[in-house]
């Protein structure tokens, strides 16, 4: 992945500003989720699809999506019983490190706490 560095000239001022609501069905506010019971199911899927009605319908869409992160791969199987400490939870928090903070080798903290698991919505 590759990132291109953010330049003054990127921005451009405008009085003009275009707003939606951010959910599927146009509402303002989503008062009512469901998870898919058969996605717990499926192999390969490290997150959970959260839908604004029940995911069998027709009109069924994906509000968001929630993930679990842990730094020493705890939550989840790991992905080689061989190689201790890795899992989708430790990948997860190794993604989100690195898109966050720019480097591999840092944590995730909060004041003098390293923040060893977390929650992606």
């Amino acid at each position: 992945m590759s990132f291109k560095r953010f330049e003054t000239d990127d921005i451009a001022i405008s009085a003009e500003s275009i707003t939606a609501p951010v959910w599927s069905t146009g509402a303002p506010t989503l008062n009512t989720f469901y998870t898919s019971s058969t996605q717990y199911t499926s192999n390969n899927q490290y997150y959970v699809d959260i839908y604004q009605t029940g995911s069998n319908l027709t009109n069924a869409a994906v509000q968001f999506s929630i993930s679990y992160a842990n730094r020493t791969g705890g939550g989840t199987t790991l992905l080689n019983s061989a190689v201790s400490g890795k899992s989708p939870s430790s990948i997860i928090y190794g993604q989100y490190r690195t898109l966050v903070l720019g480097d591999e080798d840092s944590n995730f903290s909060l004041s003098v706490t390293t923040l060893n698991e977390f929650y992606v919505l």
